[in-house]
């Protein structure tokens, strides 16, 4: 019984130490801090991190279970997929952001004049029946899926998009398009961040593997006048983005701690 317990005991020592390298490491691969994408071998990890060969491998088996690493024959462990990073900092489009680091599409999954759901029409500050423009877009960065971007407009924004048609959609960002094509300034936006579990769909549509984990962003952005324009449902893939930010710690200078 004591030896048992024993063994649960270093077990358990082992799976927090190899947390606590996977830890390190995730940050590392999402930031792009291994040329080449290839990480250092097992050796050189157990001397980074001062620990056995068994953690380290633990530590890599959590980052190929959550998609971020693979295990090449002949090459070690790589970074299975690029990734890239998102201020939060400045109110801006997906492809705004990430057009510098590639070829950014947008293949139109749907694009039409909708009723809206109660609770998305109050959002938007739309009367009970009123219609919204609905446009779904997955979002492709040198081909490879990142985002499934679920859009409602408010008629005078979302109806002169339309009628620009499919082509443009894909090519240009809605937040640009509501400015040029529709004139009407963007102010200000209210985020929420979530990771959830993605559902067996959005894993198929984002080339996901079943269980993965994505970044579900919700965004009420307003027109500069005050007046909300677009509620987005946005589905990011966790292994592939990283949301970015600079803070400063806000201070009273009025308050004096004794």
């Amino acid at each position: 019984m004591a030896a048992e317990q024993g063994r649960r005991t270093e077990q358990g020592r082992r799976a927090d130490q190899a947390r606590r390298v996977a830890h390190v490491l995730r940050g590392q691969v999402l930031r792009g801090a291994f040329p080449g994408g290839v990480l250092p071998d097992e050796r050189a990890l157990v001397a980074e991190f001062g620990t056995s060969r068994n953690t380290v491998r633990e530590a890599l088996g959590l980052l190929r279970d959550e998609g971020l690493v693979e295990r090449r024959r002949g090459v070690g462990t790589v970074v299975a997929g690029r990734t890239y990073q998102h201020p939060l900092g400045e109110l801006s489009g997906l492809a705004e952001v990430l057009q510098r680091h590639g070829v950014v599409v947008n293949e139109v999954r749907e694009a039409r004049s909708v009723r809206p759901p109660s609770a998305v029409a109050r959002r938007l500050g739309l009367a009970e029946g009123a219609a919204a423009v609905y446009l779904e877009r997955l979002r492709r960065v040198d081909g490879a899926p990142l985002s499934l971007d679920c859009t409602y407009l408010i008629p005078e924004v979302g109806e002169p998009l339309l009628a620009r048609g499919r082509a443009t959609l894909e090519r240009h960002d809605v937040f640009d398009l509501i400015e040029r094509v529709a004139g009407a300034p963007l102010g200000r936006a209210e985020v929420s961040v979530r990771a959830v579990v993605a559902d067996p769909a959005t894993c198929e549509v984002l080339a996901m593997p079943e269980g993965g984990a994505v970044l579900a962003v919700e965004r009420l952005t307003r027109l500069a006048d005050g007046r909300p324009a677009d509620l987005e449902f946005i589905h990011l893939r966790g292994d592939r983005l990283t949301l970015q930010a600079t803070l400063d710690r806000a201070r009273d200078v009025n308050s004096v701690v004794e």
